[in-house]
C-alpha cells in the first residue's frame, strides 16, 4: 500500500482542492480544522453531510439537505435523571423544569419525564413577579424563562445542573402569557399581554447559546396571548384564539431561522384557546381549554385541522407542558367550579405517549403549587421536537 504525505491541498486560487475518492484515513493524533464561518455565511449548495464550525454558535454543524438545512452537533445530555419517585429515584431520562407563577413566585422545580413522581427543587428565578404561563425555550443544555407580570426579563439556567437562574437579557416589550418556540440555535417569543393587559402580536427572538436583548422577528396574525406552542427542527407552531369569535381557534406557524410574520396553519377542534404544547420531531400535542378536557394533535409537516388524541383526566385550562421525545407531560391546570368555589388551581401532572393516541394518566404533582399561592408556571425540557 502506498502512502502520500501532504501539508496542504488547494487549487491555484486557494478556493478549493482536489476530490479524493475511496477510503481516506486521517492519521494525525491532534486535530484537523474544518471550514469556519458565521451563520450568515452558511453555504446552501453543498452535499448532505458537509461539516463546518459556526463561529456564532461555537458548535460544529452539518448539512442535512435543503429541507432541514444546517444542524448543530452537540453532546447528548438528555439522560440526566433525578426525581422523587418512590419506585426509582435514580431513573435516567429527559429532564423537565417548571418555573415561576402569576405573581411573586420565583420557584423552579424539575422531574425526570421517564420516571413517574412529584417534582423537586431546582432553584429560583431572580424576578420576584414570576413568569405567568406559556412555554419556555430550551436546547439540550440551556433553558430560558421569559416575560412576566409585567416583566421584560429573560433568564437562563443550565438544565444538567441545579441552581438559580441568571440574567440573559430583555424582551422587546414587557409582557405576560407569551410562549416560546425554538430549534438548536434560536428562540422566538410570541404574543402575550403588555402593560394595561393589552394583547400584543409581537414576535421577538434571541440566540440561545449567547446572552443579550431580544430582536424583532415579525408579527402574529392577531394580537393574542399564546400558551400552547411546539416546535419541529425547522418550524414553530402556536395556538391563538380567533377574532371575531368563531367555533374554532387557529394554529399559526413560521420558519424559526427566518424573519417574518407567522401564517395560518389550520384550525383547532374547539373554540377554546388550548394549552400545553408538546412535540416530538413530527407531532405536536395540545390539551384542554375552558371547561374542556380534549387532547388534540397536529402533524407538523402538513397543514390542516387538528385531530382528536384523547382526553385529560379532568377538564381544565392554563396547562403548561414539557416532554421527552416519547412522552408529553401536561402540568397544572385551572378549573371553574360553580360558586362558592370559583376557580380552582390543581397541581397535578398528567401524561400521554406522543406517538400513540389515548387518554392521559396521572404522573405526579408539582410540589410548590397550591390553590392559594400561584398559577401559570412556565415549562421546558431538554428533549423536544425542536432539538
Amino acid at each position: 500500500m502506498s502512502e502520500v504525505r501532504v501539508n496542504n491541498l488547494s487549487n491555484e486560487n486557494n478556493t478549493g482542492g482536489p476530490t479524493i475518492s475511496g477510503i481516506t484515513t486521517y492519521s494525525g493524533r491532534h486535530f484537523f480544522v474544518p471550514p469556519v464561518g458565521d451563520t450568515a455565511s452558511r453555504p446552501s449548495d453543498c452535499e448532505p453531510g458537509s461539516l463546518r464550525f459556526n463561529t456564532d454558535t461555537t458548535h460544529l454543524e452539518y448539512f442535512r439537505g435543503n429541507t432541514i438545512g444546517w444542524t448543530e452537533i452537540e453532546a447528548n445530555l438528555s439522560e440526566l435523571g433525578g426525581g422523587t419517585s418512590s419506585s426509582n429515584k435514580n431513573a435516567l431520562g429527559a429532564r423537565a423544569l417548571m418555573g415561576g407563577g402569576h405573581v411573586y413566585i420565583r420557584t423552579i422545580e424539575y422531574f425526570t419525564v421517564s420516571n413517574f413522581g412529584d417534582t423537586q427543587d431546582f432553584g429560583d428565578l431572580t424576578q420576584a413577579a414570576g413568569y405567568s404561563g406559556g412555554k419556555g425555550a430550551s436546547t439540550a443544555t440551556r433553558g430560558l424563562f421569559a416575560g412576566g407580570y409585567y416583566k421584560n426579563a429573560i433568564e437562563f439556567v443550565t438544565i444538567a445542573s441545579t441552581g438559580d437562574a441568571v440574567d440573559f437579557g430583555d424582551l422587546t416589550l414587557p409582557r405576560l402569557a407569551c410562549s416560546a418556540n425554538n430549534d438548536t440555535v434560536r428562540a422566538v417569543f410570541s404574543g402575550g399581554q403588555g402593560p394595561g393587559h393589552a394583547a400584543t402580536n409581537i414576535m421577538d427572538y434571541v440566540t440561545i447559546s449567547s446572552t443579550g436583548n431580544a430582536l424583532d422577528f415579525g408579527d402574529m396574525g392577531l394580537a393574542k396571548t399564546v400558551r400552547g406552542s411546539c416546535s419541529s427542527s425547522t418550524r414553530g407552531f402556536y395556538n391563538r384564539a380567533n377574532n371575531p369569535a368563531t367555533p374554532v381557534g387557529v394554529f399559526e406557524s413560521f420558519a424559526i431561522r427566518s424573519l417574518g410574520n407567522s401564517t395560518e396553519f389550520g384550525d383547532t377542534l374547539s373554540f377554546q384557546q388550548i394549552f400545553g404544547g408538546s412535540s416530538n420531531a413530527t407531532r405536536g400535542i395540545y390539551c384542554g381549554g375552558y371547561l374542556g378536557n380534549t387532547i388534540q394533535f397536529i402533524t407538523m409537516s402538513t397543514t390542516g385541522t387538528a385531530q382528536d388524541f384523547g382526553d385529560l383526566i379532568n377538564r381544565g385550562y392554563n396547562q403548561t407542558a414539557a416532554n421527552s421525545t416519547t412522552r408529553a407531560c401536561f402540568c397544572f391546570y385551572n378549573d371553574y367550579v360553580p360558586d362558592p368555589a370559583g376557580t380552582v388551581k390543581v397541581n397535578v401532572i398528567q401524561t400521554v405517549q406522543i406517538a400513540s393516541t389515548g387518554d392521559a394518566v396521572d404522573f405526579g404533582d408539582i410540589s410548590y403549587i397550591t390553590n392559594e399561592n400561584t398559577q401559570l408556571p412556565q415549562g421546558l425540557s431538554n428533549e423536544h421536537g425542536g432539538i
